[in-house]
């Protein structure tokens, strides 16, 4: 294990080689002889682990340099021990209140010294240790969670004409308006913090109420009767109840958070901006965000690639019938967006084309 780093601060070169001569042996040492100093060696190439600080110096005191190094998160975590003259329980206090660790009283002992850096670099290795754990645990919950929810996606897709590259586009789809939107300040308050991570991740799960649609229905190769079309809508209310029912056993915040987006988008992605869409004929802004996102995505993918009752559109024919629906059956913001960044859309949908006869019709306009 590589020796821990302790920076020294003193504005005294005497007090500086004490210090270093007693710790040299265990620590790799570095030193400073001002509080300037001192923030420029802490944010250099590399971050101490612990500082031993003066309280007593020119320019800048030990108190703000402590202060800074705590306001920053870079060194938040460093543990400082004062070392001073300054030996009055007011002082000690206002060390401790400025964020240090522990306070030390010169003339020092040389014992108690190295017995109190050793315990506070020990200290920080073990929370080092526990952060990285933390971090480590929390990366494979994401990563578990986002390959949990994509297999229920392509478990809906195996039982749809469409094949498994519509998740995939549909979702990059919506990462590429979410990104933009995001950018440009729109619907800040539905896309501030994690919630935009929360859209692009429901994506894959906008169809997952496909498994509730009758197999005479899901897999006709034509055109769906007024009938059929009727079971195909509740897929937006299949999707609803399963995710839904997720929820109500689940206590994790930022789980039931993500599933209460996802729920919103499968419910609400074929609604349309003027009301005339399904399940509920929600319009304009009563209509979920993720659903409005979803519905962009969801219907261009739907133009640009083949079904059975149609060959895949050029992209400028998408673009001609998507345009006709701004204020319709698209939010005319996120349509905006979206013709903005629709060469975007295009390469996205070649290169996750299923078929070389989508790819073919994508590349020629």
């Amino acid at each position: 294990m590589e020796r821990a780093r302790i920076l020294i601060v003193d504005d005294m070169p005497a007090n500086i080689r004490i210090l270093k001569e007693l710790l040299k042996d265990d620590y790799r040492i570095a030193a400073a002889r001002s509080g300037f100093e001192a923030l420029s060696v802490i944010l250099g190439d590399e971050l101490p682990d612990l500082v031993l600080l003066d309280v007593m110096m020119p320019g800048m005191d030990g108190y703000e340099v402590c202060a800074r190094m705590k306001a920053d998160p870079r060194t938040a975590g460093i543990p400082v021990l004062f070392v001073t003259a300054m030996g009055e329980a007011e002082d000690e206090e206002r060390g401790l209140r400025a964020g240090g660790v522990d306070y030390i009283v010169k003339p020092i002992s040389p014992a108690v010294v190295k017995a109190r850096v050793a315990n506070h670099v020990e200290l920080k290795r073990h929370r080092d240790h526990l952060s990285d754990l933390v971090a480590l645990r929390t990366r494979e919950l994401a990563e578990t969670q986002d390959v949990t929810f994509q297999c229920l996606a392509s478990l809906a897709e195996t039982r749809d004409n469409e094949t498994g590259g519509h998740i995939l586009r549909t979702q990059r789809y919506v990462a590429a308006l979410v990104e933009l939107m995001r950018e440009r300040g729109i619907c800040s308050r539905e896309l501030c913090g994690e919630a935009a991570e929360r859209m692009v991740k429901s994506a894959p799960l906008h169809d997952i109420g496909k498994v509730g649609v009758p197999d005479a229905v899901l897999l006709k190769p034509g055109r769906l009767t007024d009938e059929e079309f009727a079971l195909m809508k509740e897929h937006t209310r299949h999707g609803r109840d399963a995710i839904a029912k997720a929820e109500e056993r689940l206590s994790s915040g930022a789980v039931t958070a993500f599933l209460v987006c996802a729920r919103e988008m499968a419910y609400s992605h074929h609604e349309k901006w003027d009301g005339s869409g399904y399940p509920e004929g929600l319009a304009g802004a009563d209509i979920p965000l993720a659903g409005r996102l979803m519905a962009v995505a969801d219907v261009y993918d739907a133009l640009v690639t083949k079904r059975v009752y149609k060959p895949p559109f050029s992209h400028g024919k998408a673009l001609s019938i998507m345009r006709e629906g701004r204020g319709t059956h698209f939010d005319p913001q996120v349509l905006d967006i979206f013709l903005e960044i629709s060469e975007s859309f295009r390469e996205i949908a070649i290169a996750f084309a299923d078929y070389e006869e989508e790819r073919e019709a994508l590349r020629e306009g």
